[in-house]
């Protein structure tokens, strides 16, 4: 480390630079002014070469030595902190530019109400990093700033890594804002039992799923999509409550409530982490299985199967039996290769979800 910093056109000197002249202007030994500053010449040496701040000890005794103020030294390595300290905040604004490059500012404005600032780009990225309470966007590339990412093979690409980040970051904070019980495993499995009875209300359904998940210790999120996240869902422990956030992309009933099994899945065996699309592995495959027993009881629609009638009637009928909305068993039989997804007259029994975002 040097004992000057070129900083926006000048130069700014560490106090060991000042040191350093003084010793030369009295004519002596930094050995020689280490004794009479009662340090070690090591210690001197380290301060000359601005690899070593000063200290109080060091401040008041070069005071008393030199006949001068302590504030004045203690000022020339506050000075010199404050050009290191600027000189990092730009390096890491410009690295910030590029992360910013990749989220959508308008998103933040529409959905969070942050203010336009149009075609002021470093104001914008200080309005999404302290919307996001993070201390650089750059941060938004790890691996596990919230929590972890599920994928197995580590293969995610930057821009996905930060699209997701963000979008747990959001989910997270707003987390942070709710009173609740600690988590009752117990209790949320009867809520989750609970909330499979409304999966044919369309407008109210996720403000009493909220309602019944918080009372178990679960928060329930659905944070808007930003624009080709490939984000389905994630799962973070809060102390000892539970966030449980969903991407909220306008999809239909039957991959929303999957999605939202899912993650309860994950949270069933104990497993908190970011899901993306197409991610596999084991603690894929289990999530998956309890999300579809969870919709539609495997023995039932095995029976269901038997019949090999799959018409408007049949599901209607079939839907009533098991009490779950059509569009769910729709969903089910296109994702099992039974019916056309290109079956019209089958799509108009999904349904578009409203859901009451953050």
């Amino acid at each position: 480390m040097s004992n000057y910093i070129e900083y926006n056109d000048k130069m700014v000197f560490h106090p060991g630079y000042y040191i350093k002249e003084i010793i030369e202007d009295i004519g002596i030994t930094q050995e020689d002014f280490a004794k009479r500053l009662d340090t070690t010449p090591k210690n001197l040496s380290l301060l000359i070469r601005g690899e070593q701040s000063l200290s109080i000890d060091i401040a008041m005794k070069l005071s008393r030595m030199m006949d001068t103020s302590i504030i004045y030294w203690l000022n020339l390595q506050k000075i010199f902190d404050a050009a290191i300290a600027e000189s990092m905040s730009e390096k890491m604004l410009f690295e910030e530019r590029e992360v910013f490059k990749v989220l959508n500012y308008k998103y933040f404005c529409d959905y969070f109400k942050l203010p336009e600032l149009v075609g002021e780009l470093d104001d914008q990225i200080g309005m999404v990093r302290s919307f996001l309470r993070v201390s650089s966007l750059t941060v938004l590339k790890s691996d596990n700033l919230s929590v972890c990412f599920r994928n197995e093979k580590n293969d995610l690409s930057v821009e996905d890594k930060i699209k997701a980040n963000a979008m747990v970051q959001i989910a997270t904070n707003t987390a942070l804002n709710e009173e609740t019980p600690k988590y009752n495993k117990k209790r949320f499995e009867e809520a989750v039992d609970y909330a499979l009875n409304y999966t044919g209300n369309h407008s109210d359904f996720f403000k009493i799923l909220k309602s019944e998940f918080l009372k178990a210790g679960v928060i329930l999120v659905a944070v808007p999509n930003l624009s080709n996240s490939k984000t389905n869902g994630a799962t973070k422990k809060l102390g000892e409550k539970i966030m449980l956030m969903i991407n909220e992309r306008g999809e239909s009933n039957d991959s929303i409530w999957f999605t939202l099994l899912h993650e309860i899945g994950h949270i069933m065996n104990g497993d908190f982490g970011i899901s993306l699309e197409q991610d596999k592995g084991e603690k894929e495959k289990i999530a998956n299985e309890y999300a579809r027993n969870k919709l539609i009881p495997n023995d039932l629609y095995s029976e269901y199967l038997k019949h090999s009638n799959f018409s408007e009637k049949s599901i209607l009928s079939f839907a009533q039996n098991v009490n779950r909305d059509p569009g769910i068993i729709v969903g089910r039989l296109q994702h099992d290769g039974l019916v056309s997804k290109d079956n019209a007259k089958l799509n108009a029994l999904k349904r578009k979800y409203i859901i009451s975002l953050i």
